[in-house]
């Protein structure tokens, strides 16, 4: 219960914002920008349908999944469309170094039970930072369509934020969930105090 209650203190439980100064770079790096995004719905989808591969036996986890990984690929297809919009290109897709820093904390032994519950932490997390990352551009942006935009997107991340910690809950008693989330908490604030804000990069 008391880390359900930490959970609100900030938004989805991070313990440390995005630096103010990342929208700002980001801005000045619109193409750059949106051609991450895209590709970070692409790997989203990616994602699930690995999830769903895996555990296939899981039936909770495959009926929560599927819709979700139709509207990543329907959030990857409206920032092309915007990319588009705005004459720019798709870019080369660029190593995800957040991302990568949080494969290095994942348990790769000990029982599958382990293994699932990190897996869907991971998934959680990304959300939750993609989630704060959009609150930042909907707020920070001085182009308004681009704030609606993105205020949308922020919407439907802290729903896929949900999703996964409501399937950790239903596969993990929810006591080793919350312990095991804290723990992803503090190691993906260290990850944060590491970066450096790129404005290139949604992550």
């Amino acid at each position: 219960m008391e880390a359900n209650i930490g959970l609100q203190k900030n938004i989805l439980g991070l313990q440390l914002p995005t630096d103010p100064r990342w929208v700002n770079l980001a801005e000045i790096s619109l193409e750059e920008i949106l051609t991450d995004h895209a590709y970070c719905e692409q790997k989203a989808a990616v994602s699930c349908m690995s999830l769903i591969q895996r555990y296939s036996d899981r039936d909770v986890l495959v009926d929560e999944l599927s819709p979700i990984v139709t509207e990543e690929w329907g959030h990857f297809r409206l920032v092309l469309a915007e990319i588009r919009k705005r004459g720019f290109q798709l870019g080369k897709q660029r190593k995800d170094e957040y991302v990568n820093a949080l494969f290095g904390f994942e348990k790769k032994g000990g029982s599958e039970e382990d293994r699932l519950l990190d897996k869907l932490l991971i998934c959680a997390l990304i959300e939750a930072r993609s989630c704060e990352r959009f609150k930042r551009l909907s707020e920070g942006l001085d182009d308004e369509y681009l704030s609606r935009f993105y205020r949308r997107f922020m919407e439907s991340e802290a729903g896929h934020y949900r999703t996964f910690i409501d399937l950790a809950r239903q596969y993990v008693p929810e006591e080793k969930v919350w312990a095991r989330w804290e723990e992803w908490l503090v190691f993906e604030a260290g990850i944060m105090q590491q970066l450096s804000p790129r404005g290139d990069r949604m992550h």
